[in-house]
């Protein structure tokens, strides 16, 4: 059976992207999918010429892909808005060779992502994921100074293994004074840090550093080390979290964000201003932010539908 004008032009299409445009194999196998899904969806609607498809064509099967039928599963609107950029770059290319007079995928939008509200741990699986190191053993006191430190300051993950021993002794002795992070764009703030991740730090550096440090003949001012004596890795306190997650038993899966989500949204719900909390979290706006007081929203309701006789 011969091939269609669409399926020629879609061949010729991928043959531009393969030659022309250097893409690798796996991003034109990811093209050939989703344009194989589109030509589906326009034989199924009697369509065989591509220089006569539509916008509204194109936004309909974006809606397609997102709705079950028979056999075939919804996409998700990530899956959905890739199919999309594929059908926008197939009548681009056309466009551009003259096979039509504009892209009809110009003017067509991705579907919304549906925002998603931070997941945050209760303050008994805090409480919970804190208490798993083994403070007995050097690994348990530095896992235990890098949980305190992430929940205690909300700090990302990157700003808390960029501390220095300096930074920490310097807070140390002076706790008022706060610790200095960098964040997005090496941008600057300070923040306090709580009598229980100042007591978890000296632990780990009086009792726990000198040990991991003489593992290396090289010494790291990082504050948090590895078995070999090198800054601690990203990676390596991820593996800690997801331990630690395991460790408490919440029965979900933990990373260094639920600990600066469950740090925003503790404050929130204790009283703390926005805008001090955007300050603390170093976002550049007040928007960002706000998506936790989405959450604590959400918290609020719950408590009352499962709380009010006449809440339902």
């Amino acid at each position: 059976m011969s091939a269609t004008p669409a399926e020629r032009a879609v061949r010729s299409f991928l043959d531009h992207l393969a030659v022309e445009r250097g893409a690798s194999g796996h991003t034109v196998a990811a093209y050939r999918r989703d344009l194989a899904r589109y030509l589906d969806f326009l034989a199924r609607r009697g369509v065989a010429e591509l220089s006569a498809v539509t916008p509204a064509e194109i936004s309909g099967f974006v809606g397609w892909l997102q709705t079950p039928e028979g056999d075939r599963a919804a996409l998700s609107v990530t899956s959905a808005t890739r199919a999309l950029s594929a059908v926008r770059s197939l009548h681009s290319f056309l466009a551009t060779e003259g096979v039509t007079v504009d892209s009809a995928a110009a003017g067509v939008h991705p579907p919304k992502t549906p925002r998603r509200l931070p997941k945050a741990l209760s303050l008994d699986q805090v409480q919970a994921v804190l208490d798993t190191p083994d403070v007995s053993t050097p690994g348990g006191l530095r896992d235990a100074a890098l949980l305190e430190l992430l929940y205690g300051t909300g700090a990302r993950i990157s700003e808390v293994l960029a501390i220095d021993v300096d930074e920490a002794a310097a807070l140390l002795a002076n706790p008022d004074s706060g610790l200095r992070l960098f964040g997005k764009g090496r941008k600057e703030r300070i923040v306090p840090v709580g009598s229980y991740a100042r007591t978890a730090m000296e632990a780990w550096l009086v009792r726990g550093r000198p040990a991991f440090a003489q593992a290396s003949s090289r010494p790291s001012p990082a504050l948090l080390l590895n078995s070999l004596g090198r800054r601690l890795s990203r990676q390596s306190a991820w593996q800690i979290l997801h331990g630690a997650g395991e460790a408490a038993h919440l029965g979900v899966e933990i990373s260094p964000h639920t600990l600066r989500h469950s740090f925003a949204t503790h404050l929130l719900d204790g009283g703390a201003d926005v805008r001090v909390v955007q300050e603390l979290l170093g976002h550049a706006s007040v928007t960002t932010t706000q998506i936790y007081t989405l959450v604590t929203a959400e918290h609020l309701r719950e408590v009352f539908l499962s709380a009010h006789p006449r809440a339902r």
